[in-house]
């Protein structure tokens, strides 16, 4: 028998699977993209401005660290140089999940060997997660290409897919994760670590380029070898509307065609259901002897990983502050939409403001990636014996929950300590600040555990279909001008605008009685339904 039978069967169920949540990863992406030529034909329409955003480029290397060089002034390029790198960010994300979902999520559940007693080839599974990480990648670029092609038609089509092969290098990536590990989410762990890495050694490369510019505006631009080491890196040197430099595909290509084979040779070398870096068994006892230790041993490894994540970006965010001023200038537009997201209360507040914002709807996804690790437990089979002792289901729950809302607590907190490291200034303040993004986040993680109680077939999508669009709304939402009625809609949108701005006691107070009061609801649906079969 080949080792791809059933190959179409298995991509059509896994498509059929993500027929929800992967359209929205794409809409999501894609909206980022195509609003931006609007924002930035608003935010540098004349040639002065677009002068002054070159002269700050060339002196300011924490912004070219976070967002990259600016190789072409006209809108096509500023657009591919705003959100080019995020955009292949999030293609990477959403294909690491398609292909781990599709792998090692089915063996660690069992389906994968449900699956395989009957006519389906070893590699069929592999080859239809990686398929389908194809088809979303590809439904991407197309709608890049077309939604950009008035901007340019070469430069739209070298920026979609540049973004697509960017998502399908980290789905490689995935899929030989999934071969060492024995856990989905430590698949998912270590591919996130190396898309991490990848962004870190982008952001050393352009921060340490001399110039902010392409050889185009008399600056240098040479790339540092740093960046060519990075997949991000490579989608910034094909530039997209800018003298695009087509033969970087071939990297692309090369580092998939190389990543695909090593995942296709190592499932062929192990058992279904193993793997090369074998889980290692635990104590029964001593430190794993009540249920909220448990929680933390299968929890903690995501709580480092947010908290350095954090403290990294509070850091980062916090170096920018001193430059945010010069950056904008006398822009006007700009400076709305840093008010709208901030406050009003002078630039350097609103731009500390909206950053902070930014990181706290971040921690929303955090808080509904922790509160669903109750559904995995559950669907996996793992929670049904440790519910057959003497544990409530209540005292098991409440074990993940205090992980998912301290450890939300934790990670703004650290943040704000990164903030104090980079900014030096008003370290009490950005600290608030930080911590007042807690109730919003903490409905987010109600919402999650009222899902979770009700409907648990539905928890995962809907839980993250709301975080998603909450972070929709509140990144893009100010930029596109959008009425506050529907940034209303966001439990972000009613928090006080710190620091700057005056404490508001009353919107704190109601969210934080939603959110206990759709925690509470969860719970009581959780005590009263059957588990899942």
């Amino acid at each position: 028998m080949s080792a791809l039978v059933g190959t179409g069967t298995l991509l059509r169920f896994a498509l059929r699977r993500d027929r929800v949540t992967t359209p929205v990863w794409i809409a999501v992406n894609a909206l980022m993209v195509l609003s931006m030529p609007g924002t930035l034909r608003s935010l540098y329409g004349t040639a002065a401005e677009r002068a002054d955003l070159v002269s700050q480029l060339q002196t300011n290397a924490s912004f070219r660290a976070l967002i990259g060089p600016l190789h072409d002034t006209s809108l096509g390029g500023l657009t591919a140089w705003r959100v080019g790198v995020y955009a292949g960010l999030l293609a990477a994300v959403t294909s690491l999940l398609v292909v781990v979902r599709h792998t090692r999520d089915e063996e660690e559940t069992g389906r994968a060997e449900l699956v395989a007693s009957g006519a389906v080839g070893r590699r069929a599974a592999l080859t239809a997660a990686l398929l389908a990480a194809a088809v979303a990648n590809g439904v991407l670029a197309l709608i890049v290409t077309a939604g950009l092609a008035g901007q340019g038609a070469a430069g739209a089509l070298s920026l979609g897919l540049g973004v697509a092969a960017t998502g399908m290098v980290f789905a490689t990536t995935a899929a030989i994760a999934a071969q060492l590990t024995e856990s989905a989410r430590l698949a998912r762990g270590l591919t996130a670590a190396v898309l991490g890495a990848a962004f870190v050694l982008r952001a050393a490369g352009d921060s340490a380029t001399a110039g902010g510019t392409s050889q185009a505006f008399g600056t240098g631009g040479g790339s540092s070898p740093w960046t060519w080491v990075s997949p991000l890196g490579w989608l910034e040197n094909l530039r997209p509307f800018a003298a695009e430099r087509w033969w970087v595909l071939l990297l692309f290509t090369a580092a998939v065609l190389a990543q695909a084979a090593v995942a296709y040779v190592l499932a062929g070398r192990r058992d279904l259901g193993m793997s090369f870096f074998p889980t290692r068994p635990g104590p029964a006892a001593g430190r794993l002897g009540s249920a909220a230790a448990l929680a933390w041993r299968l929890q903690r490894g995501g709580v480092l990983g947010w908290s350095l994540g954090f403290f990294l970006a509070g850091v980062v965010y916090g170096g920018l502050t001193q430059g945010a001023a010069d950056l904008v200038g006398d822009n006007e537009n700009a400076r709305r939409i840093f008010e709208r997201m901030g406050g009003r209360n002078g630039l350097t507040d609103a731009f500390l403001a909206s950053m902070i914002g930014t990181l706290g709807l971040l921690a929303a996804l955090y808080v509904v990636a922790s509160v669903l690790r109750l559904n995995s437990e559950e669907t996996s089979g793992r929670a049904e014996p440790l519910l057959a002792c003497p544990v409530s289901r209540l005292r098991w729950a409440a074990g993940h929950l205090t992980i998912a809302f301290a450890g939300s607590a934790l990670i703004m907190l650290l943040a704000g300590a990164g903030f104090a490291v980079g900014y030096g200034r008003q370290v009490g303040p950005v600290l608030g600040a930080c911590l007042v993004q807690l109730p919003a986040v903490w409905v987010i993680g109600g919402f999650a555990v009222l899902l979770y109680g009700l409907a648990p077939g539905l928890c995962a999508p809907a839980s993250w279909g709301v975080a998603v669009a909450v972070l929709l709304i509140g990144w893009v939402g100010p930029a596109l001008n959008a009425p506050q009625l529907v940034l209303d809609l966001s439990p972000f949108g009613h928090l006080p605008k710190l620091p700057g701005g005056g404490m508001e006691w009353g919107p704190v107070a109601l969210l934080l009685g939603l959110a206990a009061a759709l925690t509470a609801a969860g719970l009581t649906g959780l005590r009263r339904r059957d588990l899942t079969a």
